[in-house]
């Protein structure tokens, strides 16, 4: 099984994709940077792990490596989120102000672990294509990348969600 859950904020996405794994051993990828100055981003990061079941095993790093070493006996993994994801790849890369290509090509093997990864995968990212065209540059530059790696992991999952307003919608249903 290869998920991926998409939404809007606080669309209860992050829950949902917690749910397919129920209680059991898992992986929890955390790809959200801990900001000791930020308040706001901290207690999310906190009111995360609140819930995360104590079997889950959670690790804070890129999940490219740790998708290609999973093996068909290792417990599901779930990486949350990949916009979060996408938005360091993009920093470190100086993508915001220069070319996104490195960080498309870091998206591309995001994809092809993914779609490679031998255990039970689930993926979160946000939805951001519903709204408004944003009015600057790194506005539309982070929707058309993450839009764009959507899609790509879309078509390498084999079951697609989307939720919305706390409903999940089955895009792409599989087994």
């Amino acid at each position: 099984m290869r998920t991926l859950v998409l939404g809007g904020a606080r669309s209860g996405k992050s829950a949902h994709a917690e749910g397919l794994l129920g209680a059991g051993p898992a992986t929890y990828v955390a790809t959200g940077r801990r900001d000791p100055g930020d308040a706001d981003w901290s207690a999310r990061i906190a009111a995360h792990a609140a819930r995360r079941p104590a079997a889950w095993h959670t690790v804070e790093s890129d999940p490219v490596a740790l998708l290609c070493a999973a093996g068909p006996d290792d417990p599901p993994i779930l990486v949350d989120d990949i916009a979060t994801w996408l938005t360091g790849v993009l920093d470190d890369t100086g993508g915001w102000t220069g070319s996104p290509g490195a960080a498309r090509q870091a998206g591309a093997r995001l994809v092809e672990a993914a779609g490679n990864c031998r255990t039970d995968l689930v993926l979160v990212s946000a939805e951001v294509g519903l709204g408004v065209v944003p009015q600057t540059r790194s506005g539309r530059l982070f929707r058309d990348e993450l839009g764009a790696l959507n899609a790509a992991l879309a078509e390498a999952c084999t079951d697609v969600v989307l939720l919305v307003a706390g409903i999940p919608m089955r895009l792409k249903p599989g087994r």
